[in-house]
């Protein structure tokens, strides 16, 4: 016993016990099962970075069409508050440029009257300078209508045209096409190209 210790003071290489041998063994059991779980563990990573991919790719295509979506409707609500702007600006024209069309209604009768009693009074020698000065009167007011677009409609002799006449009778007249006016009851008239009153009229068969 005294020799194997000097011995072993002496530099040589320790004997190995049995309780080392056994740490030894475990340890390479461990490093050759550490060694055959790794492609095994490699595979199972691979495979959750590739659901982790597939999972960004969805939620990346996902965004895409929220992002359209949104871009669409940007768009459309774009295009609607042009649509309004155009709407409002046309109304507001509409609005200056007939504002007049009341007016005009409550100013026809007062040309009807005129026109009448410049009529009857054709044939009457002593009214002849009431007549001259209602012929006055009217083209002053003709006139004064005008500057405001107020222009009036007296289709005799044209083709009937029921966007802006209005048929009160029909009669057979020689020389006259079907269709065609042959007497203007009451004037219509127009404010700036729109209808305000139809010309009453009576059309030839």
């Amino acid at each position: 016993m005294v020799e194997e210790k000097k011995h072993a003071g002496n530099g040589a290489e320790p004997v190995p016990t049995e309780e080392s041998s056994t740490d030894q063994a475990h340890a390479e059991d461990n490093e050759v099962e550490s060694v055959a779980q790794g492609p095994e563990e490699a595979d199972e990573d691979q495979e959750k970075v590739s659901e982790d991919v597939a999972d960004l790719l969805q939620e990346n295509e996902r965004l895409k069409m929220e992002v359209g979506e949104s871009v669409d409707k940007a768009l459309r609500a774009t295009a609607e508050l042009e649509n309004i702007r155009r709407r409002t600006s046309r109304d507001i024209e509409n609005a200056h440029k007939y504002a007049l069309e009341r007016f005009v209604n409550e100013l026809l009768p007062v040309i009807d009257s005129m026109e009448l009693g410049i009529n009857a009074s054709q044939s009457a020698e002593d009214l002849e300078s009431l007549r001259e000065g209602m012929d006055l009167t009217l083209k002053k007011l003709f006139d004064c209508l005008e500057k405001f677009g107020v222009k009036a409609i007296d289709p005799a002799g044209e083709k009937f045209d029921p966007d802006w006449h209005e048929a009160v009778s029909m009669q057979e007249l020689e020389g006259s096409d079907s269709g065609q006016v042959v007497t203007v009851m009451q004037k219509g008239y127009e404010l700036n190209g729109r209808l305000v009153r139809p010309a009453m009229v009576v059309v030839a068969k």
